[in-house]
């Protein structure tokens, strides 16, 4: 064998070697990734069943009933459409009604979205910047006008808000 033929075959090799490290991490990579849609995205395009996903908005007011046991029922909406999300287990002591919310599970066959995890809003000033993205687009929110859930106007979601001086 010829040097210049070795070096080909070392170079296929490699070649073929990176392309199989390449495809195994795309793989893994796709079996974890989990998508954020806001209420009016699912209703565009409803994710394949079964499929991880993301969902977040506000909690609509008057939503919220608690059933026997840990089991919770609300509403997420985007100021343009609701979807119903029932939840199992304990939730954020910041959950309440009209606060942003992220909550990740599946799509049921029934149009209820079942969470496995719910994340509320972490303090006065923070919003999940999905979150206010997708009220953004939904015209629920403008840019100057205060943040549904606190934050004051022309503050970006999750900035902080400036110091009350005396």
């Amino acid at each position: 064998m010829t040097r210049k033929r070795r070096r080909l075959w070392i170079l296929l090799l490699c070649a073929l070697g990176l392309g199989s490290a390449t495809a195994l991490v795309l793989t893994a990579l796709d079996d974890h990734l989990v998508f954020f849609f806001s209420p009016s995205d699912l209703a565009e395009r409803p994710p394949p069943p079964e499929r991880l996903f993301r969902v977040g908005g506000l909690v609509e007011t008057g939503s919220v009933e608690r059933a026997e046991g840990s089991t919770v029922r609300f509403r997420v909406t985007d100021g343009a459409k609701t979807l119903p999300v029932t939840f199992q287990g304990l939730l954020p002591d910041l959950f309440r009604e009209g606060q942003g919310v992220v909550a990740q599970g599946r799509l049921g066959p029934d149009g209820v979205f079942r969470a496995t995890e719910v994340l509320a809003r972490h303090d006065e000033t923070y919003m999940p910047p999905e979150v206010a993205d997708a009220l953004r687009r939904a015209g629920h929110w403008k840019p100057g006008d205060p943040l549904p859930g606190g934050a004051p106007s022309g503050t970006p979601a999750g900035a902080p808000r400036p110091a009350s001086g005396s």
